[in-house]
């Protein structure tokens, strides 16, 4: 058996060179670059399910363990192309269309007044409360602080929504209330990363005016397009027509210097009548997003965060972490209360309110993409984002969860309620 110290110098140079040579022939094959990213996609949901969390808290961990893994000293294993940046970037995009598609518009109706009131606070207040800690106790920027706040102000649809249907309880009253008010949660996420970072010039007008149009026009047009191709044709032309039109306010949305994710938000609102009365059309387009798109953009995500920063910002992490938590705490638990929830019920809607993913990431990669934060600030808000689905999830499915004929019975209360008031101020 030949070891290293049986070598000269030299064969031992040629071997490694050789080495070299092979990662090289593997790095730089677009073959293998995709193997790897969709092993990883696939190694991601076998974990997920198995430990049945959100495949995408699971896409994340699994991209800073791969993002910070070299191989022969000068390759990573998760590789980065223009494509795979690309496919990352349509994975936010539609992400965030279906996120928009998934609240019920009829139950936003209903719990209008709870659903916005608990909406706007949990997003202002954590966003106001974290921006001024980031700026004046850990001495960022104002632009870097603004990030920071919008970033952690932000609920997950994503982590809610699978809690819901895990427990049976997305059908239930105060499930759908708790939904809607996520989506007015991020839906201010959206607005204040616009309003603040926008660039405002020409492209900018005439790109809030064509989406203005198509706001308009896409309820009817898709309607139109699903009940004439929808389910007959096997070439799916209502999908590509909802991509064309997310790949078009999206190539508008970069020419106007903001982003994608924008109009595809407020795109799936208007559209989400349409998907909640057409389940093949959600189950499709979901297929599609988790099997080829999103992967890439959480994988992307966390492999961009530095495991130094872990060790280095543990003090950082956790202020921001209880600066979300606490101020989510006093936006959200209150007004709970006020819309008749009991204790245990208020401290449930509070913790699930406090988690945070997909808007969070979006808004930390948004930051580093435009140079406003740099890949230490981002690995300190995408770690504490992955914190912040993970521990409130857990406190609160652990020892406040509530039983789904108790979620009923608040929406009855709350009707109740709510209608007598309507009445004494109709009878003055």
């Amino acid at each position: 058996m030949i070891t290293l110290k049986h070598l000269s110098p030299v064969d031992i140079a040629s071997r490694t060179l050789k080495m070299g040579n092979a990662s090289d022939l593997i790095f730089n094959n677009v073959w293998f670059i995709a193997s790897i990213w969709i092993g990883l996609a696939l190694l991601s949901s076998l974990i997920s399910i198995r430990l049945g969390l959100s495949v995408a808290l699971v896409e994340i961990v699994v991209g800073v363990i791969a993002g910070n893994i070299h191989f022969s000293g000068a390759h990573e294993v998760l590789h980065s192309t223009e494509w795979s940046n690309f496919l990352a970037m349509l994975g936010s995009c539609v992400l965030t269309f279906l996120a928009g598609a998934e609240i019920d518009p009829e139950s936003l109706r209903a719990h209008l007044k709870a659903s916005l009131s608990i909406g706007i606070a949990a997003f202002l207040l954590p966003f106001v409360g974290v921006w001024l800690i980031a700026q004046y106790v850990l001495g960022w920027s104002l632009h870097q602080a603004q990030i920071a706040g919008i970033a952690l102000s932000t609920t997950s649809v994503a982590v809610v929504y699978a809690v819901m249907v895990e427990t049976r309880q997305n059908e239930t009253a105060l499930g759908k209330m708790l939904l809607a008010a996520c989506f007015i949660n991020d839906l201010g996420t959206v607005l204040a990363l616009g309003i603040i970072f926008a660039n405002f010039n020409f492209w900018l007008l005439i790109f809030v005016a064509v989406t203005c149009v198509f706001l308009w026009l896409m309820p009817k047009c898709t309607k139109y397009v699903v009940s004439r191709y929808g389910a007959t044709k096997v070439s799916e032309p209502e999908i590509k027509f909802i991509f064309f039109v997310l790949f078009f306010l999206g190539g508008l949305a970069t020419i106007a210097k903001s982003e994608a994710v924008l109009p595809a938000y407020v795109m799936g609102l208007v559209v989400a009548g349409i998907f909640h009365r057409d389940k093949t059309l959600v189950f499709r387009m979901r297929s599609i997003a988790f099997a080829v798109f999103t992967p890439f953009y959480f994988i992307r995500a966390g492999s961009l965060v530095s495991t130094k920063v872990l060790i280095t910002a543990v003090g950082i992490i956790v202020l921001l972490l209880l600066a979300k938590m606490v101020t989510k705490f006093i936006g959200v638990y209150p007004l709970s209360r006020v819309f008749y929830l009991k204790n245990r019920h208020a401290m449930y809607t509070t913790l699930l309110m406090s988690t945070g993913l997909t808007f969070g990431t979006i808004s930390a990669y948004f930051g580093l993409h435009n140079k406003i934060i740099d890949q230490s600030q981002y690995s300190i808000l995408v770690i504490v984002v992955i914190l912040s689905a993970f521990v409130p999830t857990i406190i609160a499915q652990r020892f406040f969860q509530p039983s789904a004929k108790e979620m009923n019975d608040w929406g009855k209360v709350y009707m109740e309620k709510s209608n007598s008031k309507t009445g004494n101020i109709e009878n003055k």
